[in-house]
This record gives structure tokens, C-alpha cells and sequence, in this order.
């Protein structure tokens, strides 16, 4: 055999070894970026599911709060109601990180916080609104000016808008009884549990 073709197999085994050790960093690149990813993901799903466990956590101790305020004095005065607006508050900031729930990986997930922070978001809106129209009505109650037949018709107004809010309060926190098992679904990913019987105001 002559030496030009014992060279060119000698230089075809070294050549495969580059080809194997090329394939193999290759490999092994690829498993590490998709450690890496997975890594990060899963600690973005955590970042998330925390978030969204302490809004929601903190929007059932505020209702929480509310119910227990109602029941002494007036029901709807200006107490209850500020405590109402902290919770509305809180689910704002669900609002404005909302795009953080694509990092909840369960889409059903995703679904049930959706659908019980808009359930809350709007009868709690409801409850203002009804409440301010309320007070708007008691003032024209209060003026002299007021016809007989007038006056019937704003009494009957506001007797329904208070039936109205108060419906509307009761599906608040009836909804709010939720929170729970949603803060169950997102412990595991958060790595803790969401407390909520222990917690006193």
C-alpha cells in the first residue's frame, strides 16, 4: 500500500473524531440551552403564580375585612366602602401585570384567575357607582323644591338601587369564596401556601 493512502486513512480517522466531538458539543449546547429554558420558565411560572397568589389572597382578607365592617354601623357608609376600593385597587394590579399570566403554563389556570378577577372587578364598580348615585339621589331627597309625585319616584329609585347594590355585594363575596381554591392550584407553583382562616385583622 502506498504512503499517500495510509496518510489520507489516518487524516479520515482524525477527521471522524473532529466530526464526533462536533456533534457531541452540538448536543450537549442544545441539552444545556434547554435546561437553561426550562429553568427559567419554570422560575417565571413561580414569579407569576406568587403574584397572582398574594393579589389574590390579599383581595379575599380585604373583602374579609369589608364584610365584618358592614355589619356595624351603616352597612354601605364610607368605611365599608374605602375598604371596597382597596380591594378594587388590588385587582387593578392584576390588570396592570396581566400579561404575566402567559407564565402560568396551565391554561385552565390562566382561565379561572381571569374570569374571577373580571367577576369581582365589575360588580365591585357596580357597588360605586350605585353607591354615588345614592347619595346623589338622598340630596335632590333633602331639597324643599321637590314635587309630592317627584319625590315618590326618586324614593322608589333609590329603595331599588339599594336592593341593587346589595344584590350585587352578595355575589361579591360569594364569588370571593373562589379565591380559595384557585390559591390551592397556584401553591405548588408559587412553593408555598396561601393562608387564609389564620389571618386576623
Amino acid at each position: 500500500m502506498r504512503k499517500e493512502a495510509l496518510d489520507f486513512i489516518s487524516n479520515l480517522g482524525t477527521l471522524r473524531q473532529i466530526l464526533l466531538g462536533a456533534c457531541l458539543a452540538t448536543a450537549g449546547g442544545v441539552a444545556a440551552n434547554q435546561f437553561e429554558w426550562q429553568v427559567q420558565m419554570r422560575r417565571r411560572e413561580r414569579t407569576a403564580a406568587l403574584f397572582f397568589g398574594e393579589v389574590l389572597s390579599s383581595v379575599a382578607v380585604i373583602l374579609k375585612r369589608a364584610h365584618e365592617t358592614k355589619q356595624i354601623g351603616e352597612p354601605f357608609g364610607p368605611l365599608t366602602i374605602r375598604i371596597l376600593r382597596s380591594a378594587r385597587h388590588e385587582l387593578e394590579m392584576y390588570d396592570r401585570n396581566r400579561e404575566h399570566i402567559l407564565d402560568l403554563r396551565e391554561g385552565a389556570l390562566r382561565a379561572r384567575i381571569y374570569a374571577l378577577t373580571h367577576r369581582l372587578a365589575s360588580p365591585l364598580d357596580g357597588i360605586f357607582d350605585a353607591t354615588q348615585e345614592i347619595a346623589d339621589l338622598e340630596v335632590q331627597l333633602r331639597s324643599r323644591l321637590l314635587q309630592p309625585e317627584d319625590r315618590d319616584h326618586v324614593e322608589k329609585r333609590v329603595a331599588a338601587l339599594k336592593e341593587r347594590r346589595e344584590a350585587t355585594y352578595d355575589y361579591v363575596q360569594a364569588k370571593s369564596a373562589e379565591i380559595k381554591g384557585v390559591l390551592a392550584s397556584l401553591a405548588p407553583l408559587a412553593g408555598q401556601a396561601f393562608v387564609l382562616d389564620e389571618i386576623t385583622l
